[in-house]
């Protein structure tokens, strides 16, 4: 009656992987790198769209900076250009007020300024990812006036 018993574990052999483990390791890992992929696609879009964004108000920045000098302070002034990449277009007109509000233009008229909105768009991209960004600011000007006699 020499009836060896054995463990369970030590009949069954334990040098590696099952064919199983193996295939959801790789799973696991190819779900892990494609998230890691799209990731890096996201924040390389989003910098592009940050350069883009900031080079489109540097264009803005320089228009404004011509108002007075090439680009005159008139009621109903249009112009259109481009800087590189990017097409601007600016408008220049008598502003309204708020809401029909028109104390602000009253004071101005008091003081002898008049207020001139200025509305600028720069767009650049091609179609149908074109973008658009609008910048608007008020400009306070001197109203001529005759001399007094």
């Amino acid at each position: 009656m020499n009836a060896r018993r054995q463990s369970p574990a030590a009949g069954r052999a334990s040098g590696g992987f099952t064919l199983l483990e193996l295939l959801l390791a790789f799973v696991v890992f190819a779900l892990s790198f494609a998230t890691v992929l799209e990731i890096l696609s996201g924040s390389m879009r989003n910098t592009v769209r940050a350069r883009q964004d900031t080079e489109a108000a540097l264009v803005a920045q320089s228009v404004m900076d011509q108002l007075g000098l090439e680009i005159p302070y008139e009621d109903g002034f249009r112009a259109d250009g481009e800087d590189g990449d990017y097409q601007w277009t600016i408008e220049v007109y008598a502003y309204e007020g708020e809401d029909g509000d028109g104390s602000a233009i009253e004071l101005g008229e008091m003081v002898g300024i008049e207020l001139l909105q200025i509305d600028l768009d720069v767009a650049w991209g091609k179609p149908p990812r074109d973008r658009v960004s609008q910048f608007s600011t008020l400009r306070a000007v001197m109203i001529d006036r005759e001399p007094a006699l």
